[in-house]
């Protein structure tokens, strides 16, 4: 059965996540799962969260509403990872508890501008170009503080911290080197007074062990749990 396999998976990828944290010294629960179900039908995410998975992260608007409006229990966590475009920030801002993609000032301004009231402030994480990569979204390092000072500000919004997915690499060693070099960022803007920092999202069924030795709280797993994308 689809729900056997699935729950099978979660519990395969929830010991590697203790394992690895074990070997960080941290515990267990400083690292959340996210189910990446861009692609997969509803009953994939439905068979999921009866398993116990809370959060799920989709990047196809129009997808990703059909399947808000059609499931949406309580305890559901939906998160956008996608790129933004600012013709979707309404819907975005309208259906999502989380958004990892934020990559620039406008963009925030339209998710805080168009939360609706009777929500909770959106949280959002900063999407940083780590390797500065010609075919990725994200700010450098260096605009990073700016951005973060600047989304700060904005009444419907808690930046919650920093998103990256870093270029491919061969070895654990070198996998380590761009997620510790956010985690530093991070560090550093929080001391300079961003108090709600508590976030970073990084590290994928490739590179999840480098991640959470490097500080990673968020990991994002698609395929190891739901299988490869048609």
């Amino acid at each position: 059965m689809i729900e056997n396999s699935i729950a099978q998976s979660i519990s395969v990828i929830r010991k590697e996540i203790s394992k690895y944290c074990l070997m960080a010294g941290r515990p267990t629960e400083s690292v959340q799962l996210i189910a990446i179900s861009k692609t997969k039908p509803l009953s994939m995410i439905e068979a999921a969260f009866n398993t116990g998975e809370r959060n799920f992260g989709e990047s196809y608007i129009q997808e990703a509403i059909s399947k808000i409006e059609a499931f949406n229990p309580p305890g559901i966590i939906w998160h956008f990872i996608g790129p933004i475009q600012s013709n979707k920030t309404k819907a975005i801002a309208e259906h999502f508890s989380w958004v990892h993609s934020v990559d620039r000032l406008k963009i925030a301004e339209r998710l805080n501008d168009q939360r609706p009231a009777m929500l909770p402030p959106l949280n959002v994480c900063i999407q940083v170009n780590i390797d500065e990569e010609s075919n990725k979204s994200g700010v450098t390092l260096a605009e990073l503080p700016a951005l973060a000072f600047a989304i700060q500000s904005l009444p419907h919004l808690t930046l919650r911290g920093f998103m990256t997915v870093p270029a491919k690499r061969n070895s654990f060693a070198e996998q380590r080197i761009p997620f510790s070099r956010l985690r530093e960022s991070f560090e550093t803007v929080r001391t300079q007074g961003i108090i709600t920092l508590d976030t970073l999202s990084m590290g994928m069924s490739n590179d999840l062990e480098a991640a959470i030795i490097e500080g990673a709280t968020l990991v994002r797993v698609g395929t190891s749990i739901f299988g490869a994308r048609q």
